[in-house]
């Protein structure tokens, strides 16, 4: 073991993991990177609408960025997102369910941007969670309707992609709805992505841009999870296939998408920190999904790779990750408190058996994992042994999806609070 290993101790691995997530989330933030995407000043009007977890701190970067234009709009974020704004009215609404709420601020959205003629300009601050945030039922359908179909995918084991491309099919608003409404005025779409693949169609469900995916892919993936939908649901998807085969509809030329942040962005920054404090990042991937424990135990096994083998790097190294991992409850188990990110880590810690001189953290970007009041937490060799103390074994907190409960038992959740952007997960795995 060289010297530089020796120098690994728990105090600093665990400073170093904090300073790169914190760098991560940094590259995200809207004050940052916003104001370097904006066009020339427009001749008319400028409207400014979006939905998203950092939709808010987007909308109050736009207004410090242009301070002399006449902005008017609104845009609606998680609760609890909120940044404050002089002229752009912010709303709340409910996350990862929608809520009444997140109908109002859609047909707020589409009230705002109609009437407007060809010298206007409508931006749309689109960021990670504005599936749910800004929900309006394609006709046929109730919010209860949209929500039973949200709980549903949520549970199912779907991923990000799929369950967006149902929602996208039962929505007036999503799948390119906003800009229709929005013609003949220009339409620029900021984006701060938080998907695999950063695909603007798929990041809260696309309000401005025509997707790929069509209704019938919605009804197949209905079919693969075997989703329980209201009657209701199917004739409006039917209708949607019929639709789309009889008419292809089309967005104005002068539109354009910008991605301002994004998952590997993210992972570069932290990168950087790494080759700051004398560590070999290796970023394995900003579009990693599967299940949450076996991507803990593949991950988990690619570290232990690393430190007896010096493969896919040397030590000391760090395995960089993105994207969003899935955790499925299924039918007979039990649901404790946690997100895809303590559970990776779990899995991940359980898998290394406190295993010397590999320590990791993981945490959603937007600092909340799942529903509760942690961004995610960090495990070190002598984690699983503290438990045991404090009398918690990491299997039974694994196997019941209480992930959340074990870390705060033994003190390792990471606590950000709201940081008012997105850009999904970030896994580090430090290797002395």
């Amino acid at each position: 073991m060289s010297d530089a290993s020796h120098a690994w101790d728990h105090a600093r691995a665990r400073a170093v993991l904090r300073s790169m997530f914190d760098a991560a989330v940094a590259s995200a933030d809207p004050f940052l990177v916003l104001a370097a995407h904006l066009p020339p000043k427009p001749k008319g009007r400028c409207v400014v609408v979006g939905a998203g977890k950092a939709s808010a701190a987007m909308a109050a970067a736009l207004e410090a960025a242009w301070p002399d234009v006449p902005l008017e709009g609104v845009v609606v974020t998680r609760d609890g997102h909120a940044a404050p704004t002089r002229h752009v009215r912010i709303l709340e609404a409910s996350h990862p369910v929608p809520d009444g709420r997140s109908e109002v601020a859609a047909r707020a959205a589409m009230q705002a941007v109609s009437g407007l003629g060809p010298d206007d300009l409508v931006i749309a601050l689109v960021s990670g969670g504005g599936s749910s945030l800004m929900v309006l039922p394609a006709p046929g359908l109730t919010l209860e309707d949209k929500r039973a179909v949200g709980r549903q995918l949520l549970h199912s084991g779907a991923t990000i992609t799929e369950m967006n491309t149902v929602r996208r099919a039962l929505s007036a608003i999503k799948g390119g709805g906003l800009a229709q409404a929005a013609s003949p005025a220009q339409v620029l779409t900021l984006v701060i992505s938080d998907v695999p693949g950063d695909d603007p169609s798929v990041i809260a469900s696309g309000p401005t841009v025509l997707p790929a995916s069509t209704g019938a892919d919605a009804l197949q993936i209905v079919a693969r999870y075997r989703l329980d939908l209201p009657p209701a649901v199917h004739q409006v998807l039917e209708r949607h296939v019929a639709a789309q085969r009889a008419c292809t509809p089309v967005v104005d030329p002068r539109n354009r998408v910008v991605l301002i942040a994004t998952p590997l962005m993210a992972l570069q920054a932290a990168a950087e920190v790494a080759r700051q404090q004398g560590l070999t990042p290796l970023i394995l991937g900003d579009a990693l999904e599967g299940e949450s424990q076996v991507a803990g135990v593949l991950l988990g096994g690619m570290a232990r790779s690393t430190r007896l083998h010096g493969l896919p790097v040397r030590p000391p190294a760090v395995l960089l990750s993105g994207g969003e991992t899935t955790v499925s409850i299924r039918a007979g188990e039990t649901a404790g408190k946690g997100g895809r990110n303590t559970e990776f880590l779990l899995s991940c810690a359980q898998f290394l058996g406190g295993e010397s001189g590999i320590w990791g953290l993981a945490g959603d970007s937007d600092g909340i994992d799942g529903t509760e009041d942690a961004a995610g937490a960090i495990f070190a060799p002598d984690t699983l042994a503290r438990a045991a103390q404090a009398g918690c074994l990491a299997e039974p907190f694994l196997r019941n999806h209480d992930s959340y409960s074990f870390f705060k038992a033994v003190g390792d959740l990471v606590v950000t609070g709201p940081t008012l952007t997105n850009v999904n997960d970030i896994r580090l795995l430090l290797i002395a």
